[in-house]
């Protein structure tokens, strides 16, 4: 991975002088399936692209197994292309975590996160190694504005999931079974004390735009799978931290589904929450579940996101983009909306 401490596109001054950004993404990119897709975003050039999770498909305690997947996708010729075309950030999901809907109780977390931040070239004096979980910040700093990409951990600290059984009532718009129930105990944890202190120390910084990264979907309605609707005093603690500390700029990308879509989330105390979903480099899904924040998609397809942000007008556009090279969702707003209204 190549690491600029701070900034991208560097000049003399070590202010990025650019006045677009182009940010990537994508998740869900099976070891084993062709990764072409990856060759095409070489090809955009973005400035960074962020790996969402499940950028292998591992499910195993055994590290070895875990390891051979890591070398199988670090040895792809368009995984090369584009770690040499641009930035590499990277968050993880259940997959590469180990295993499917695992949570903090997968018994190899620490053996697994090693091997992670190592195929994705962490400096040796990241304090991504010297804590439990991955989460990480990286600052864009340009002529223009600052952008901060904060990269959320919702696996290591993560509770169990509260599994749908009979005494939970299914709504009729569901037709088909559905996993899990929202935890409506107000202790259950998404990401674990330390890093909700990290992540409101991170949101007090000062930043123009603000990308918060989480391997599940955020800003969707509950469907009975994983996201954060499973964990709702989770998902109002994210809403409060940022009222609280009046962090103007946030949107989040993510990713899982194996399916694309915008969701635009409506809260009574900040801004609308925007969620861009890119999900399925290679894996696919039968259907898209019901989404009432859906404002575009979905998108079934393979494909991968991108942000493209405009520091000068200060303009925001959200993008899926299909390995037919296909713009399928194109979703423009100033991100001056995004802030508090006096």
């Amino acid at each position: 991975m190549k690491y600029f401490s701070l900034f991208i596109c560097l000049s003399i001054y070590g202010i990025s002088t650019a006045q677009q950004i182009k940010i990537a993404f994508g998740s869900c990119s099976h070891q084993d399936k062709p990764l072409g897709i990856l060759k095409q975003i070489a090809k955009s050039k973005p400035d960074y692209f962020i790996f969402l999770g499940d950028n292998i498909y591992g499910d195993t305690e055994d590290m070895n197994v875990l390891q051979q997947k890591y070398e199988k996708l670090g040895k792809d010729k368009n995984f090369k292309a584009l770690k040499k075309s641009t930035t590499l950030l990277a968050t993880w999901d259940d997959h590469d975590f180990g295993v499917n809907d695992g949570g903090k109780n997968y018994p190899k977390k620490e053996e697994s996160k090693q091997l992670f931040l190592d195929f994705f070239d962490e400096p040796k004096d990241s304090p991504r190694r010297s804590r439990p979980g991955i989460y990480s910040v990286q600052m864009i700093e340009t002529k223009y504005g600052v952008i901060q990409i904060i990269l959320l951990d919702t696996r290591t600290f993560r509770d169990e999931l509260r599994v749908a059984d009979s005494t939970f009532q299914q709504d009729t718009i569901f037709k088909y079974h559905l996993d899990y129930a929202p935890i409506l105990t107000p202790d259950s944890t998404l990401l674990g004390e330390n890093q909700w202190k990290w992540l409101e120390a991170q949101l007090r910084n000062k930043a123009d735009l603000r990308i918060i990264a989480t391997s599940t979907q955020f800003g969707i309605s509950f469907n009975g799978y994983e996201s954060w609707a499973n964990f709702p005093f989770e998902r109002e603690r994210m809403i409060e931290t940022i009222r609280k500390t009046r962090a103007r700029g946030v949107v989040f990308i993510s990713g899982d589904v194996h399916y694309g879509e915008l969701s635009k989330l409506f809260t009574p105390t900040t801004y609308p929450l925007y969620d861009l979903t890119a999900s399925g480099l290679t894996q696919s899904w039968d259907f898209a579940t019901p989404n009432s924040k859906r404002i575009a998609g979905p998108v079934m397809d393979n494909h991968y996101g991108q942000l493209i942000i405009d520091m000068k007008t200060k303009t925001l556009t959200f993008q899926i983009i299909d390995k037919f090279k296909r713009v399928r969702i194109d979703y423009s707003l100033p991100w001056t909306k995004l802030d508090f209204t006096p």
